[in-house]
């Protein structure tokens, strides 16, 4: 068993395994809709959702700064994606790469995290997706009951003084299944659906910042750093670098980018366009919509559930009130394409797990019509919107920042054991100054991890455990590398 739980994938089967001849997975996607992939995953997951409750309760204004240290730790974990994209590309991400780098125990540990990586993020998102329709039909008079748009865990105060206590959040479950029926229907129309939204998305994203730089009250800077409460991550530097910590699964864009290379029509080119680009692009955004945001409201206007549609807040400020409902509208459909990208990866690490035997079979079958893992798509859409309607919007943020962290750090380990197990193999993009740019992306994933609260770090536990026990029950003695 031993020698089981470290064997490793080939790397040639891997690259044979992604031709057009041996793959069940349709080839539609260019460097344009890979880009457009990745912003579709990072814009709005950060910007229209974390964003105001880590400037509420953990870092102020300085939460541009927690921006900043989020993206370098993305820059060095996006350029160890880009090699492993371009050198192996096939659906699975991390889970693949570290089956070909570090065994088979590494590569199911990486897998089922990032299930719950996207399972929470999309249900963080839908959360948030589930709060700004509330703000968008109050404009028209109508107001949806408060029980079903919250989870239990969740409450208001009304203006007479009655606290409200959520049952199920129910427009969140029906943006879930609604985006899962999409991805059935098939890749490239989500693509598709997904660029003109992006298109959307970014043009709210600059008027925002255009319109919105006018009214900043510079006041609403002071103190730029808040002193510390005297309690760890409650503002002050601990506060920015665990808010950099919780806004980090704003920046899995690119990772989700990279379970789509076994439909790129040319991976070996486009994955390091897809993943660097959209990254880039992303990051420029953030700083100055983070920016505006701050300084159109105070950052303890941030607070509570009105956290999670921090946009409302801010542009209350403004006497753009017409513009409110636009840019909501548009970020309603901009949060249906976050949520695309994040099922969309989800799904396709399950394909790759159950094309290795370590999940059942029913969940690598393709849709003989839509050629879609559609059985995969239908199970998410029942576990997401479980979180979606019973979990609070920061719990689940927190867990998908732990995760995606804890794959970063596995993804640029595996480039330094590459680089000295196989360092003949060719690499269509291979990541600069290594071991340098990987050891530091280590480093700074780790440090913001380091900083998240400890039941984050329980709940990681409690799941990773949970997903040994498949493994040791079921996927050990399924697995195709299993020896004979």
């Amino acid at each position: 068993m031993a020698n089981q739980l470290f064997v490793v994938k080939s790397i040639d089967e891997l690259q044979a395994q992604s031709s057009p001849e041996h793959s069940s997975l349709k080839r539609t996607l260019g460097p344009f809709n890979l880009v457009a992939l990745g912003i579709g995953a990072i814009i709005g997951a950060g910007l229209f959702s974390i964003t105001g409750l880590a400037a509420g309760n953990n870092a102020g204004p300085a939460v541009t700064i927690s921006f900043i240290i989020a993206a370098i730790g993305c820059l060095f974990a996006g350029l160890c994606y880009a090699e492993f994209a371009a050198m192996i590309p096939i659906a699975g991400s991390a889970y693949t790469y570290s089956y070909a780098t570090m065994g088979e125990l590494i590569a199911w540990t990486i897998g089922w995290d990032l299930v719950l990586e996207y399972a929470v993020g999309a249900a963080t998102v839908s959360i948030s997706w589930s709060r700004y329709l509330v703000k968008f039909l109050e404009y028209y008079n109508v107001v949806l009951p408060p029980q079903l748009t919250m989870s239990p865990f969740d409450s208001i105060t009304t203006a007479n003084g009655t606290t409200i206590t959520g049952v199920v959040n129910l427009p969140a479950v029906f943006i879930v299944v609604a985006v899962s029926l999409i991805l059935i229907k098939g890749t490239q129309e989500s693509a598709l659906v997904n660029n003109l939204i992006v298109a959307l998305k970014v043009g709210v994203v600059l008027a925002f910042i255009g319109l919105g730089w006018a009214f900043i009250e510079p006041k609403n800077y002071e103190p730029y750093i808040p002193p510390n409460t005297g309690e760890f991550g409650s503002f002050g530097w601990s506060g920015i670098v665990r808010a950099a910590g919780i806004i980090f699964f704003a920046y899995i864009g690119f990772d989700a980018v990279s379970t789509a290379a076994q439909e790129a029509r040319n991976p070996q080119r486009d994955m390091p366009i897809g993943i660097l680009g959209s990254l880039g692009i992303c990051t420029v955004l953030y700083i100055l919509f983070a920016h505006v945001m701050t300084g159109l409201a105070h950052y303890s206007e941030f607070k509570g559930v009105e956290g999670i549609a921090p946009v409302a807040t801010a542009i209350a400020h403004t006497p753009y009130k017409w513009l409110n409902q636009g840019i909501i509208l548009a970020i309603l459909a901009g949060y249906a394409s976050v949520i695309l990208v994040m099922l969309l990866g989800q799904s396709r690490v399950f394909f790759s797990m159950s094309y290795d035997g370590l999940l059942p079979k029913i969940f690598s079958e393709v849709h003989p019509y839509f050629r879609t893992p559609w059985k995969s798509n239908a199970l998410f859409a029942v576990f997401v919107s479980l979180f979606a309607a019973f979990v609070p919007a920061r719990v689940v943020g927190e867990m998908t920042s732990i995760g995606t962290l804890f794959a970063f750090i596995l993804v640029c380990a595996g480039i330094i054991v590459l680089r000295y197990t196989q360092p003949e193999r060719e690499r269509p993009f291979r990541t600069p100054f290594v071991p340098v740019v990987p050891a530091l992306g280590i480093l700074v994933c780790f440090a913001m991890m380091a900083a998240l609260p400890l039941d984050t770090w329980l709940r990681l536990v409690i799941w990773m455990a949970a997903g040994y026990v498949i493994y040791f029950t079921y996927g050990i003695r399924h697995s195709k590398l299993k020896p004979a």
